[in-house]
Parts: structure tokens; C-alpha cells; sequence
């Protein structure tokens, strides 16, 4: 079967993002027997012709479509980016009889909401490795859908259980000949993702929604064979793109040394969680070629990071902020203001905190995305905030009382003289 895959992302919130979920679903297509294209829509100015070269040049029998982001999180002016993809999802109908399948992180957080606004046959939410070739297997056969895990269809609510693959190390990682990367190679900043799940149940987050709570991992050395694989290809640049590099702390520090040992000449940037980094950590990150770090340590003050369930305080992001610092490896920080128990007192601490770390820059977000079955969810429902029956699609955002007239000039006002610090967009 000949199966189209596409990345409807085309936004920049942060950097640009290469698609490498999609890319592992290809590989994992193509490891099944089947011909796969794809097409990252990313760096292409006319979606419109790339979409009818690719159904006329390719003729799909299957299409896959990713969706990664469902708006830009800016409480303001919140952007709506699903209705790009709708366009996308109906120049695919107009083009090709083919099946459309969604998926991508943005999908998985709303499965049914975001299938019956697109407009596909069906979306899968989570990993597609294990369920997407399945769905082929079926369609060949002419065989019922119905009962494949994470697996939704039209008007057939849940399905009848969601699967997460246990040993990652039995999936396949893209190839470099079958990623279409930009040129040149050396400007590109390649994802490398070494674990999925997580652990901890922050209040507002929806990374356990995606992946799972259940920390899964790759071996250190397929990840360093991956790497290297890249880096022959005449990648040299690497995001690490685990939400908590660095735990557990044993396993970042033997990615970190057989990163040593390769020699590879690389550099990268990582996200961590700020617990449970020590002096050696940072020590092999920095010798490993780490240049930057993101710290989402949210806020200054003990008592909201206590109310958001995050497991470290003040002192520790303090203490590992000036470890980087002393090993020369820059720190983006990031906070988030507005969610329950904030306070004016709070917003000021947490102002005066993140300006008294050796930040090179600073995200503040006001306002937090509320997301499905989450305890920030819970608490804007008891609050009156939003409606029980409320699927959540549409941005809806949590800020505490009293918070929500002064906070964006307070943050003008401290931004002003921070040419580092970057604030919301309130025009």
C-alpha cells in the first residue's frame, strides 16, 4: 500500500520542530512492507501545490495526517491552528479517495473533539508505531476496525483501551534517507527523544494525557547509535526533547558518556526537570556538548509550586541554575503565572526570583491552558470556570482572581529594562 504521510505544523512558537514523531510512524510503516512518502508542510510556502504534487505524483492509498499543535497557548489573543489543518484534511478529500488518518500529540489530547472537527476517517491517539500498520493490515483485508486500541472513529466513542509500547528499543528510528530534512544539514537542530511517559502529575500538564505516566525508555546505546547515525548524515545539532533529561540521573549520565566516548563533535540542548541534578551531571552534560538547558521552574513561590504538584522548591532551581552557570551552559527559564492560589504577593516573588537567577532568557506565560481530565480541569469546573461538558477544544485558560487587569502591565513593567525576558503578547 502507498502511504502519504504529513505534517500539518507549520508553527514557530518556540523553534522550528522537525516532525520526528511522524518520521518514526514511517519508519515503522515502511519496516511492514509498505511505500511511504512524507511531506513536513513546516518549511513549504504553497501548501495547496505541495499537497497536489504529492497526491498526483505519489497517488496515496493511505493518508496519515499529524497534527502537533492545537493553539499558540496565549491567553490574550489565543491563535486557533486546527483550522489550517482543516483545510489541509479537505484538499487531501478533494485530491484522493485515500483514507485520512490523524495523530500527533495535539490529536491524543482530544481524540474525538479534534476528529469530528477535521473531518478524517479516524485519529489514533498516542503512538502510532504499533496501531497504524495495523490499520493497513485491515484496510487490505477488508477487514472491521472496530476494537483496535487507540484507535477512534466517527460517532464511536472510546475505544476499547489505549496501548503504549513498553520496549521502545523494538521500534524502529528513522533513517536519514527517509526524513526529507531542510538544507543545510549543519543549520538543523535534529529532536531526539529517549524516553516517553512521565512520572509526575503536575497540576495543569498534559504530557501524561500523550505518553503516559509510565516512564519508558530506549537503551542509551540505540539512542548514541542514533545520534552518530545523524551525525555521519552531517547533522550536528540535537535537541533533546524529554520533558525530564535528566531523570533518573543514571540513565542522563550514561547518555552523557557514551556521548563522551563517541567524540562525535556535537552540540545540543536539553529540558529538564530541576530536581535530582548534581555536580556531575552537569559536568558530563557540559562535556557531552550540552549548550543549553530549559528549566520549567514556573514559579518563585514554594506554596503555588506546592498547589501545581511539582516536587522541588526554590533553593533547588537556585542551586542548579548556578551549576550551569558555572559550566558555561546557557538556561532558558519559564514561568507560569495565574494559576490557582496566585496571588499579587505571589506574582512578585516569583518576578523577583527568576530575576535573581543567571538566566540568558526567560518565557513568562499568563494564564494557564486548561487541558482535559487534569486537576487544574477539575478545579476551573468547581470554580465555574468552564463547563463539565466542555471538551476543552476550544483554548479555554485558568487565571486566579483578581490577577487578570494587572498582571499584564506588571509584566511590561519588568520586561522593559529584560531585554531577555519575553512576555506575552497582549496587541
Amino acid at each position: 500500500m502507498r502511504v502519504l504521510l504529513i505534517s500539518a505544523n507549520t508553527e514557530k512558537i518556540n523553534m522550528p520542530v522537525l516532525p520526528l514523531g511522524l518520521a518514526c510512524v514511517a519508519a515503522a510503516t515502511q519496516r511492514t512492507g509498505h511505500e511511504v512518502a512524507m511531506v513536513d508542510l513546516m518549511a513549504e510556502k504553497d501548501t495547496a501545490l505541495v499537497l497536489k504534487e504529492a497526491m498526483e505524483g505519489f497517488r496515496p492509498d493511505l493518508i496519515g495526517v499529524s497534527v502537533r499543535n492545537i493553539d499558540d497557548q496565549n491567553m490574550d489573543h489565543p491563535r486557533f491552528l486546527l483550522d489550517p489543518v482543516k483545510e489541509i484534511v479537505s484538499g487531501c478529500r478533494s485530491l484522493s479517495r485515500a483514507t485520512i488518518v490523524l495523530g500527533g500529540a495535539g490529536y491524543s489530547l482530544f481524540p474525538e473533539g479534534a476528529l469530528s472537527f477535521l473531518g478524517a476517517d479516524m485519529g489514533i491517539q498516542g503512538e502510532g508505531e504499533v496501531v497504524f500498520p495495523k490499520v493497513i493490515e485491515r484496510i487490505e483485508q477488508g477487514a472491521s476496525l472496530l476494537g483496535l486500541p487507540s484507535l477512534y472513529l466517527p460517532g464511536q466513542g472510546l475505544p476499547c483501551e489505549r496501548i503504549f509500547a513498553r520496549r521502545l528499543d523494538r521500534l524502529p528510528l528513522p533513517n536519514p534517507d527517509l526524513w526529507p530534512t531542510p538544507s543545510p544539514k549543519e543549520d538543523l537542530w535534529m529532536p531526539v527523544q529517549t524516553r516517553r511517559g512521565c512520572p509526575f502529575s503536575c497540576s495543569y500538564c498534559s504530557t501524561g494525557i500523550i505518553e503516559g505516566r509510565v516512564l519508558r525508555r530506549y537503551s542509551t546505546e540505540r539512542i548514541v547509535e542514533w545520534v552518530a547515525r545523524w551525525r555521519k548524515a552531517g547533522v550536528r545539532h540535537f535537541y533533546f526533547v524529554d520533558n525530564t533529561f535528566n531523570l533518573p540521573a543514571s540513565y542522563a549520565k550514561e547518555i552523557c558518556r557514551k556521548l563522551i566516548d563517541q567524540d562525535l563533535d556535537i552540540t545540543w540542548w536539553s529540558i529538564l526537570y530541576p530536581m535530582q541534578v548534581d555536580e556531575e551531571l552537569v559536568v558530563h552534560m557540559a562535556r557531552a556538548g550540552c549548550q543549553q538547558v530549559s528549566m520549567g521552574f514556573e514559579s518563585g513561590s514554594e506554596r503555588i509550586l506546592k498547589n501545581m504538584n511539582k516536587r522541588f522548591a526554590p533553593r533547588e532551581v537556585r542551586r542548579i541554575s548556578e551549576m550551569f552557570s558555572e559550566q558555561g551552559i546557557r538556561q532558558m527559564g519559564f514561568l507560569l503565572l495565574g494559576s490557582p492560589g496566585e496571588t499579587k504577593e505571589s506574582v512578585e516573588e516569583s518576578l523577583v526570583f527568576a530575576d535573581s537567577l543567571k538566566l540568558d532568557s526567560l518565557k513568562i506565560t499568563a494564564g494557564v491552558r486548561i487541558y482535559p481530565h487534569t486537576p487544574l480541569a477539575k478545579k476551573a469546573i468547581e470554580e465555574g470556570m468552564i463547563a463539565s461538558n466542555d471538551d476543552l477544544l476550544f483554548p479555554r485558560f485558568y487565571m486566579a482572581k483578581g490577577l487578570g487587569d494587572w498582571l499584564p502591565e506588571i509584566l511590561r513593567s519588568w520586561a522593559a529594562p529584560r531585554p531577555h525576558w519575553m512576555i506575552p503578547d497582549s496587541s
